[in-house]
């Protein structure tokens, strides 16, 4: 490059800063913060740290279980089926069994006659890279190291300007690809994965739209008018994975590039301004936009796009359903509309459950870095074990659970297309449990999710381990035990969810009044010795939640941070005839089941993770 380009690109950067920057006293006078449902303040100082994939043990059944098996089918998948659509759209030999669905490539593809068979080839490729590099960083296991090298050298063979003309999502799935490339070159230590990554950006950019193309728009001028599927591409997700590319040191043009593909005009200019306008836009993929808002700030200190994505998230939460998820019909709604409360009828297609979760723990994540504010924990907390958890398990033949069922007639099950988008997300999600759970501050650590598992980390030459142990969020008592080769002085942060009151915190068996506050951290400094005790207890009450505020009666019934839902006979069973006092009596009966009385007999209540084929309601009508 040359010096005259370098001072453009750096005059570039000071006007996007001056021109997009609030500082806080600007976003007071305008009102802003009104708008913002956590937090009344731009943090102070730098976010926290993320520990490393390796440094967290977990010992819960459901969360191992959920990272075997989907590691399991990933590398099941043979190399050939794996490189088919790319080896197709280069026009190279393309040997090996065709994996189908979304995954597969047809040059005739017509969403009107067949919309699953072929839908995005070879869209979810970087996100199983991805997922793969993360495990190795986990399990240390040589043959995914090898699997992940294997395929980026085989994947670099394929790389064609041809795979993205003749793509629908070329910037979804160069999106992907980058964060494959970047996981492999951060966790597989693959020596050759920025050099694939510069070659596909390459690539990549003349095929892309020179900036953030809203959804449903048409750019792309030499595909058929009257064929809308190419105008679903999502380029304005791409900034959260460039600045990514930036931090991971693939060099300054992918810093310039994320500031290019922020979708300001439309998207987060007015949410930095409290506007809310998510009605019309598609869920998953706009909530996974906010991602590249906060990204914006933590790499080039972007005040109103840390507001931007504050705000587009609180106005999510406003039409959120108790689980956590939210969109129905893969759509966001305006604000006080009777939308959600429909769709407990209108539609088995709620919650985009492993993407929409996918986007939510990271939004969450970044957010609860930056702020410190435990309330983002709390709803990535209630995500997790009311959504994502209880997805049915990711199947060597493509099948993938795609939507969560919020509908008075629910039911868990697979979605109709084999290897859709869900089936890149939810390897990745259940690799990423482990840098939910806690965080890093200096000589601090902040416990975000509980978890039963084991942290180690060092600190000024002292070796710790923090142990977590429980039968949390069914049980209310969690204790954790301090290990460490020298006594170490650091301040432990627990988060306190906001719906606990009555918690209480003991230090080697010594209540600690007045710390435990709902609704915040609760900071314990002090010099830890090997076998020091911190204990905590969440009393786990029964509460209602209404769909919204003008249908009161139509509530979910929640156990902390679990939503028990009524299992039914039959999908078509009609709604038991219960009152409030009856449904907040629900009484214990096994370890996962409760039951409460109603004037139609005992109604059974289980978590979305007990399930399983049952059909079930998550809303009832109470009188």
């Amino acid at each position: 490059m040359s010096t005259k380009s370098r001072s453009k690109m750096h005059i570039s950067r000071r006007r996007f800063l001056q021109a997009g920057t609030l500082t806080a006293a600007a976003a007071s006078s305008h009102g802003f913060w009104r708008n913002l449902a956590w937090g009344a303040e731009l943090p102070s100082g730098p976010p926290l740290a993320e520990f490393g994939y390796g440094d967290v043990i977990l010992s819960s059944d459901l969360h191992e279980t959920q990272l075997r098996e989907t590691q399991a089918v990933l590398m099941y998948l043979s190399d050939d089926s794996l490189l088919k659509p790319f080896r197709q759209m280069a026009g190279m030999p393309a040997p090996g069994e065709d994996l189908g669905g979304w995954y597969h490539y047809d040059p005739n593809y017509d969403y009107r006659k067949n919309f699953d068979d072929g839908f995005a080839p070879a869209c979810t490729f970087g996100q199983w890279v991805s997922a793969l590099a993360r495990a190795y960083a986990i399990t240390g296991d040589a043959a995914t190291r090898d699997k992940v090298l294997r395929l980026n050298r085989l994947y670099a063979q394929t790389i064609s300007g041809q795979f993205y003309e003749k793509n629908r999502f070329p910037a979804y799935t160069y999106d992907k690809l980058l964060l494959g490339l970047l996981d492999s070159h951060t966790y597989v230590k693959d020596p050759q994965a920025m050099a694939i990554l510069e070659e596909t950006t390459n690539t990549a950019l003349p095929h892309l739209p020179g900036h953030a193309v809203e959804h449903n728009v048409r750019w792309r001028m030499d595909k058929p008018a009257d064929d809308e599927s190419w105008t679903w591409d999502e380029s304005y997700t791409m900034p959260e994975n460039l600045f990514i590319a930036y931090q991971r040191g693939a060099g300054r043009r992918y810093y310039d590039l994320g500031l290019q593909y922020l979708d300001d005009k439309t998207w987060f200019d007015p949410l930095s301004r409290g506007e809310n306008v998510l009605q019309g836009r598609h869920a998953y993929s706009y909530v996974n936009s906010l991602n590249s808002a906060v990204m914006a700030y933590m790499v080039a200190g972007s005040e109103k796009h840390l507001l931007a994505g504050r705000n587009g998230f609180s106005m999510v939460q406003a039409q959120s359903y108790a689980t956590g998820g939210w969109g129905p019909d893969e759509e966001l709604r305006a604000p006080d509309s009777n939308d959600i409360y429909a769709s407990l009828t209108n539609t088995h297609h709620t919650f985009e459950t492993p993407c929409g979760s996918y986007a939510h723990f990271k939004v969450t994540r970044y957010l609860l870095r930056i702020t410190r504010d435990s309330r983002y924990g709390d709803s990535m907390e209630r995500m997790m074990y009311n959504t994502v958890l209880g997805s049915r398990p990711l199947e060597e033949n493509g099948h993938a659970f795609y939507y969560s069922d919020y509908n008075f007639d629910g039911t868990r099950v697979y979605h109709v297309a084999r290897w859709p988008c869900c089936s890149g997300t939810l390897p990745q999600v259940a690799t990423d449990y482990r840098i939910n759970t806690y965080f890093r501050g200096p000589q601090a650590v902040y416990v975000n999710l509980y978890i039963p598992s084991t942290l180690r980390w060092t600190d000024n030459g002292a070796v710790l381990s923090l142990t977590q142990e429980s039968g949390y969020p069914f049980e209310d008592h969690i204790a954790f035990t301090v290990t460490n080769s020298q006594p170490t002085e650091q301040t432990l942060h627990f988060r306190v969810p906001a719906w606990a009151e009555g918690a209480a915190i003991f230090v080697n068996g010594k209540r600690q009044p007045g710390l435990a506050v709902p609704g915040q951290f609760a900071a314990i400094h002090r010099e830890w010795a090997s076998g020091d005790r911190v204990e905590l207890e969440f009393p786990l009450k029964m509460r209602l939640e209404p769909i919204d505020a003008r249908h009161e009666n139509t509530v979910a019934l929640l156990r902390g941070p679990v939503v028990l839902m009524a299992v039914k006979e039959r999908e078509d069973s009609p709604l038991p005839g219960i009152t409030r006092e009856q449904l907040l009596g629900a009484s214990r009966i096994s370890e996962r089941q409760w039951q409460a009385n109603s004037g139609s007999g005992p109604v059974r209540l289980m978590p979305f993770t007990s399930v399983g084929d049952q059909p079930y309601t998550t809303y009832l009508q109470v009188s």
